[in-house]
């Protein structure tokens, strides 16, 4: 028989609008099953942490060292509501003694792939010089791009790439797919894919593509992949789509390239410092669509997570060991 356990959820720090839905979803989830507290920064932490089973940590940017000190020893999980964990001290909780879970790429790759989509269809029918032109009564211009037919490369081909494969493919995109693993002969078909490669042959398909997406996580090995140098590569006709991790490009060198019309445009949701400097020039060019990081940001993704963070208490519970665990 299960135990009931006692969870502590840690809300978003920028307050009440960002947490409510994501908490009313685990809520949920969980419903009366176990006990679920939520923690009050303005009260003190140690108390909180008293008796405490499992934290769900929002995004896993809510955990200090301060609360892995006061969970060390006690604490069975410490269940991060979100996929990356490059903004999380994970050698630290690791140290402490914490198991520490996420919830993988599965989990939000329909939101992120259609927020990806979105990107593309926005910027080969040049969204912003239609506004222009709407405003100003000229009409039958500009003349956009047809999809079908088009070279798409996504780089990292997890849960999000897969599902944007699926999608692209249906407006008849041509694809093309980069990983470190070896992507299987099923996949190859089921995602319609014309060109496999390793990260060898990254500088070969950015060469050759009309649109370039990222689905990478933020790692040293990954940051600014897309540098001057593989920026250079593209086609000035080209567009880049990051709905990953800011880091994953060189800001500053993607600026250069679309000012000096070396890129036909970009669609970012995720940038290096957010929120960012919106002074920057990037941020007022018309070839480039900005989101404020919420390509993951869907009623979707909230109840794949708020399940997937109640399963791994369930397991808990009943003394398994935790699904996704990143430490």
């Amino acid at each position: 028989m299960s135990d009931q356990l006692n969870i502590l959820f840690l809300p978003h720090y920028t307050g009440p609008e960002m947490t409510r839905p994501w908490q009313k979803d685990l809520e949920a989830a969980i419903d009366d099953r176990h006990d679920l507290r939520i923690y009050d920064a303005s009260q003190p932490l140690a108390p909180q942490f008293e008796g405490v089973d499992v934290v769900l940590d929002l995004g896993g940017s809510m955990g200090t060292k301060e609360m892995a000190d006061a969970a060390a020893g006690q604490v069975r999980l410490w269940q991060i509501q979100g996929t990356g964990v490059d903004h999380f001290d994970l050698e630290y909780w690791r140290e402490r003694g914490i198991a520490v879970a996420n919830c993988p790429g599965q989990f939000s790759s329909v939101a992120l792939a259609e927020c990806a989509m979105m990107y593309i269809l926005m910027l080969t029918r040049l969204y912003a010089e239609t506004q222009a032109n709407f405003g100003q009564g000229i009409f039958y211009r500009p003349m956009g791009l047809t999809l079908d037919g088009l070279s798409l490369a996504i780089v990292g081909f997890g849960a999000s790439g897969q599902e944007l494969a699926r999608r692209a493919s249906s407006f008849g995109m041509r694809i093309s797919a980069i990983d470190i693993r070896d992507v299987s002969e099923e996949e190859i078909g089921r995602f319609s894919l014309e060109f496999v490669g390793k990260p060898d042959a990254l500088d070969r398909v950015i060469a050759a593509c009309d649109v370039l997406s990222l689905h990478l996580h933020l790692t040293s090995q990954t940051r600014h992949i897309i540098d001057a140098r593989r920026l250079g590569l593209l086609k000035p006709s080209a567009l880049l789509i990051n709905v990953a991790r800011g880091e994953l490009v060189d800001e500053a060198a993607l600026s250069r390239a679309l000012a000096e019309g070396r890129l036909a445009g970009a669609g970012l949701d995720a940038f290096s410092q957010e929120p960012p400097d919106l002074d920057e020039p990037i941020f007022s060019m018309p070839n480039v669509i900005t989101t404020p990081h919420i390509a993951g940001v869907t009623d979707g993704t909230s109840r794949n997570r708020a399940g997937a963070g109640a399963e791994n208490i369930e397991r808990i519970a009943a003394g398994l060991e935790p699904l996704y665990r990143v430490d």
